[in-house]
């Protein structure tokens, strides 16, 4: 009998890893790279429809309180004439002149929707002329966006360049190239500096400030802003209702399109996101919120736009994103 370990040779049993060998520890401290969590987060709630059994609820409940309200208000008026007549009488009038308030802003906002409606029936009838090659359309177009432009003292150099240019046009994509560029080429330059400055103020914001939710709530004002006015900038003026509605259009053509999602490639070419991300998780968010936002604004001029961009160049979101960020974030 041997004293002390056996020991016993395997064939073709794999030898045991060395120290050497061993694979490297995960550094649990590395945090995922930024993904622009405000942006998304503004981008699903605006795209997201509301169901039919929601729709129902909030238009029963709106009933219902303007009833209530309408009971309350005729008691405390009936009431407070029969205490006092003078003084009821006074509260009536003031009812009367709300109420008068009340009619010219639905009016106003009536009036947003219809100018939206008109831009987004000019963008459409553009696009078939374009596909059809129908001059006769074409012309048409060109007459309904001089008439969409004609009151504006900014725009009256323009409409008499293009009056005088546009006979010399004998197909369609000529004449609507045309009056793109005549027309609207100024147009897309102040948009473009809209889209330019909310782009910086949503990444500013997520760089700079760490309270929870702010970077929501300064990526919703800054995109409603921005959504008005390139609106405005290109004849269709939105209101309250009309601005949620704009909001809503572009955040649902992003979610379809899946350009809310950003890739690496994006940030390291717009001012060093990758290496932004690793020194400051709050620096790469910001970075990417922009990028995001001037996705947002693209959308916004394509939407917003009488014209399709045909003759002149779709801003690129890249481009947008670095003018914007120059001197912002070093890299």
């Amino acid at each position: 009998m041997t004293k002390g370990p056996v020991l016993i040779d395997l064939e073709g049993a794999t030898p045991a890893a060395t120290p050497d060998q061993a694979p490297p520890v995960p550094d649990s401290t590395m945090a995922p790279p930024p993904e622009g969590r405000a942006m998304l987060v503004l981008a699903r709630l605006a795209a997201r429809k509301p169901s039919l059994l929601a729709r129902l609820f909030w238009s029963l409940l709106g009933a219902l309180v303007g009833v209530a309200v309408s009971v309350m208000a005729w008691d405390f008026v009936t009431g407070l004439i029969q205490r006092s007549l003078v003084l009821g009488y006074l509260v009536t009038g003031l009812m009367a002149v709300f109420g008068l308030v009340l009619l010219v802003i639905i009016l106003r906002e009536l009036a947003a929707f219809a100018r939206l409606e008109r831009i987004d029936s000019l963008h459409h009838a553009a696009s078939e002329a374009l596909a059809g090659q129908d001059i006769d359309a074409a012309r048409g177009v060109m007459a309904r966006l001089t008439r969409l432009y004609r009151r504006r003292d900014d725009m009256k150099w323009s409409l008499e360049r293009l009056a005088e240019m546009a006979p010399d046009q004998f197909d369609a994509p000529a004449l609507l190239g045309l009056a793109e560029a005549e027309l609207l080429g100024p147009l897309d330059a102040a948009a473009t500096q809209e889209v330019e400055a909310a782009a910086r103020q949503v990444a500013t914001v997520t760089a700079l400030v760490p309270l929870a939710l702010a970077d929501v709530v300064a990526a919703l004002t800054a995109n409603i802003r921005m959504i008005r006015r390139v609106a405005m900038i290109y004849g269709g003026r939105s209101g309250t209702l009309g601005s949620w509605r704009l909001i809503r259009a572009v955040m649902a053509h992003l979610v379809a399109t899946g350009a809310v999602a950003i890739g690496d490639d994006l940030i390291g070419s717009v001012a060093g996101g990758s290496v932004l991300s690793k020194l400051s998780r709050r620096f790469g968010e910001g970075v990417v919120n922009g990028a995001l936002t001037a996705r947002v604004g693209v959308a916004a001029m394509e939407v917003c736009r009488p014209l399709p961009f045909t003759r002149l160049k779709r801003p690129s979101v890249t481009g947008l994103v670095k003018r914007a960020l120059t001197g912002l974030f070093n890299k």
